[in-house]
């Protein structure tokens, strides 16, 4: 079962943004970078587990705070919702990056097979107060604060002195909310690689301030020189937007990068049936993978009804099965929801290539959102944001 925080429903996360967003203004910003305690987060909106799996879109919770807010008070909100769409952008220009995280993660792991230090600092036994109660409320309840993560981090690269590739591993397997490119370069933020010669350092007066007073730590690093950085490849082209005959039926694919691709795909007559990925197949912790595989049958049922067809779980994603299920419906199209750099774009890119010769066209396509704002992500966040109002105005958002 997941944590009950959490109920992993569009439902749950329209009736949770409705009730965030009157506090989404100067509320809000006054009050966000303080870390009460898991059973008092009241000050943040806890909506990022819903936004990374898309139960509900970023154009849709930024339109219905902007319905109640002016853009100046909760402009510190609307940039929070933009930075993963940064990472994303950013990412997805630059898709070595999650290549190196991958490889040197896999020969990290490796060497630290059974490190006593390794295990420690997961299960939350290091002794450092605040680091192990993070620990253990991320595996528990797959989440844990904004500012914490911070900490988490910079203690895990510069106090404990663990790679921080199985840092950014431990969050990827646990967060509810992990997504490829907001977490490996925010962990290489914290260690020096993103920002060159900028790294973040955790200090106790800090965490005793922002946690009021919960945890202040001793024996933390007192320095954190940047680590070695690797050359960052340069930036290369979008992929093309996918494009589909939508007067022509398609096998539409669901994959838990989106749960709520009837608002994609709004012509229901154009899918002739549905195939749901089993989250079986990606690395995730048991909370992690039981919001995914939960929340995968909420969208289940509402696209059964939606498109008026019987969904189909795959147990093992992959070509031959979509294959099977493309000519058992006459159908030469399989549409899905873009997927960003990381471990699903990698494993849709290898069944397109294996259904072309069958004569099937695997199509991604991305949400408007994403095609307006990644194409800015070629610098930093600041002239990223920059582009935030002209944006929201181009997507109908006054």
């Amino acid at each position: 079962m997941t944590d009950e925080s959490f109920p992993p429903t569009r439902v749950a996360a329209l009736a949770r943004l409705a009730s965030f967003a009157p506090k989404a203004g100067r509320a809000y910003a006054s009050g966000r970078n303080t870390d009460h305690g898991p059973h008092a987060r009241n000050a943040v909106s806890q909506l990022s587990p819903y936004i990374r799996h898309r139960f509900i879109s970023e154009q849709e919770v930024v339109a219905t705070i902007l319905r109640q807010h002016s853009f100046a008070d909760a402009e510190k909100f609307v940039q929070e919702v933009a930075w993963r769409t940064y990472w994303k952008g950013w990412l997805e220009m630059r898709p070595a990056v999650w290549s190196q995280f991958v490889s040197g993660r896999d020969s990290v792991l490796t060497e630290y097979a059974g490190s006593v230090d390794l295990l420690a600092a997961e299960a939350g036994r290091t002794g450092i107060e605040g680091f192990d109660d993070w620990a253990r409320e991320l595996v528990d309840t797959g989440y844990i604060h904004n500012h914490a993560r911070m900490w988490f981090a910079s203690i895990w690269i510069f106090t404990l002195r663990l790679p921080w590739e199985l840092g950014a591993d431990f969050f990827l397997r646990h967060l509810l909310d992990a997504d490829a490119a907001s977490n490996t370069l925010s962990w290489r933020w914290v260690a020096g690689l993103q920002t060159a010669g900028k790294s973040y350092l955790a200090t106790a007066e800090n965490i005793a301030r922002f946690t009021n007073g919960r945890f202040e730590p001793t024996g933390l690093a007192t320095s954190a020189t940047p680590l070695p950085a690797v050359p960052v490849p340069g930036t290369q082209p979008l992929a093309e937007k996918g494009k589909y005959n939508s007067d022509k039926p398609a096998l539409l694919l669901m994959t838990p990068e989106d749960l709520a691709p009837e608002s994609l795909f709004r012509n229901a007559r154009s899918i002739a049936g549905v195939a749901v990925a089993n989250d079986d197949i990606f690395m995730w912790g048991d909370a992690a993978r039981a919001f995914v595989r939960e929340g995968a049958d909420d969208a289940t049922t509402r696209t059964a009804r939606y498109y008026g067809c019987q969904p189909t779980r795959l147990p093992h994603l992959n070509a031959e099965a979509l294959a099977d299920m493309a000519r058992a419906l006459n159908v030469d199209q399989i549409v899905t929801p873009y997927a960003p750099v990381g471990p699903v774009a990698d494993m849709l890119c290898d069944i397109a290539t294996a259904l072309a010769p069958e004569d099937i066209k695997l199509v991604q396509v991305r949400r408007d959102w994403d095609n307006r704002l990644w194409p800015h992500a070629t610098k930093g966040f600041f002239s990223f944001k920059e582009q935030l109002p002209s944006a929201l105005s181009d997507l109908g958002i006054a």
